[in-house]
């Protein structure tokens, strides 16, 4: 395995640890690759086993808060970190949650995040009205796909990327993964470590297609403008008219087709 170790900051209250590494080097017919790393995460709450993603390690705190504050289950920011024993694969947050999680199973895979029966009603419950956001450029809001830095994924081809963006197109902060909720999520959970929940003035990009699931997260974030490489989904597409977000998609070479409230995007 190739070594890559990134120190990052934590709260005061905790241990400096390493990022661990994102990607390996194996072998093939032809010589050899450097692949995304894909390992399990469990998510504990109190101690007790919540969900299970599978993710590209580093950044784990984020990705837990992120997924809990996206499924209503927790309102601000909380205490995560390892587990006392400091076992492998695991985050543990402080709780209690804000509601009972009821019976669904929360176990994603890097392909899809958490879906189910009932998740439009529940985005609607979750997610308040948006707010009026910023007003940019159309050829500013098309080149937000090309401001990301996703140094894995120049490395592996494997990793999807999400960035959160000012309304000058300043990049703030960008998170990788296996998994585009995943990345998201990340995202999500740094903006709540940083007070910035929810998101109001500021645009979220992600590095492919547009899904219902990140249309979902990133109305329950508070995002008024959500930007994609790749096409939506119809269910993205009636999930960001109801919430009265915009909807980009097909972002690439200074193009961009708006699918929903053209009214934050200028010529």
């Amino acid at each position: 395995m190739v070594p890559v170790t990134v120190t990052f900051l934590v709260p005061p209250d905790r241990k400096v640890l390493s990022m661990p590494a994102t990607y390996s080097t194996v072998r093939h017919d032809r010589g050899q690759d450097e692949v995304a790393i894909e390992e399990p995460l469990e998510i504990r709450v109190d101690g007790h086993p919540l969900a299970v993603t599978m993710r590209t390690p580093g950044h784990d705190e984020e990705l837990a808060l992120g997924f809990l504050y996206g499924e209503g289950l927790i309102s601000e920011a909380r205490a995560a970190g390892p587990t006392a024993d400091f076992a492998g694969n695991v985050v543990e947050v402080e709780g209690p949650l804000v509601r009972e999680p009821g019976e669904r199973r929360f176990y994603t895979t890097s392909s899809c995040g958490v879906c189910g029966k009932g998740a439009l009603e529940e985005v609607a419950v979750q997610s308040g009205p948006l707010p009026a956001g910023p007003v940019v450029a159309r050829s500013l809001a098309a080149r937000l796909p090309d401001l990301l830095e996703q140094p894995t994924f120049e490395r592996t081809g494997g990793l999807h990327a999400t960035g959160l963006f000012d309304a000058g197109a300043a990049l703030l902060i960008e998170r990788e993964d296996v998994g585009r909720h995943n990345a998201m999520d990340k995202v999500v959970g740094w903006a709540l470590l940083n007070g910035l929940i929810p998101l109001g003035e500021r645009i979220l990009c992600v590095s492919g297609r547009l899904s219902f699931e990140l249309v979902q997260k990133a109305a329950v974030a508070g995002a008024p403008i959500l930007v994609g490489v790749g096409a939506p989904s119809s269910l993205a597409v009636s999930l960001a008219r109801d919430r009265g977000m915009t909807l980009c998609g097909f972002a690439r070479r200074g193009s961009m087709n708006v699918y929903t409230h053209p009214e934050r995007i200028k010529a």
